[in-house]
């Protein structure tokens, strides 16, 4: 598996599901980890004062992490953010000296290096909102997830506006979803990226 494709929406039935399977179709060598159908505790009961075990879902949603070499995060704009579900999942999933620690000059250091990424958001506001709001969903996934835990050359791809929009405007969007996917695929043959960090696999 070269990629993982992280499909954060709670709806088997949304778009984003469908942006996932396209995707991970069209680029060939890529798996779709559906959040929806993993059980965890989307909870930190201890917040950081506390390690909690990892479930089997979670303990084998890290090891397809460890696997790939591309990472993809589908999600929805929620309250200038995303669902809880995935949330969640971060939260549980990308802990200190697992997917990042803190050097002895404070600063963090991501440990999953050597991947690249792609963030894809769905959204229903205007494109002229962001401008004003912020794109703070991408800014959240992108920025201060997938590259602080060492994710580089992260792409993004908005979509929308998806309400009230038309089957022929979706079946567009997929299309275009498509020709991105054969691009990444075609981008990783090519592509060498500096060795990930080593990081534990479980625990």
């Amino acid at each position: 598996m070269n990629a993982l494709v992280i499909d954060g929406h709670p709806n088997p039935h949304s778009l984003c599901a469908a942006i996932a399977i396209r995707y991970a179709d069209a680029h060939g060598d890529a798996l779709v980890l559906a959040l929806r159908d993993l059980e965890f505790d989307q909870n930190m009961r201890f917040g950081y004062t506390k390690r909690q075990e990892l479930e089997p879902d979670l303990q084998l949603a890290w090891q397809r992490l460890l696997e790939a070499r591309h990472v993809v995060v589908v999600t929805p704009v929620w309250w200038g953010s995303v669902p809880a579900l995935l949330k969640g999942f971060f939260d549980r999933l990308l802990l200190p000296k697992r997917a990042y620690r803190v050097k002895a000059n404070g600063l963090p250091e991501g440990l999953l290096s050597g991947r690249t990424g792609r963030v894809i958001v769905t959204m229903d506001s205007p494109w002229w909102y962001l401008r004003l709001a912020g794109d703070t969903t991408m800014r959240h996934v992108r920025q201060t997830t997938l590259r602080f835990c060492g994710i580089s050359r992260v792409k993004a791809t908005r979509i929308g506006p998806v309400k009230g929009s038309t089957e022929e405007l979706r079946a567009g969007w997929l299309s275009k979803i498509e020709r991105i996917a054969r691009a990444d695929a075609a981008a990783s043959r090519t592509n060498r990226p500096h060795p990930p960090i080593e990081v534990a696999a479980t625990g």
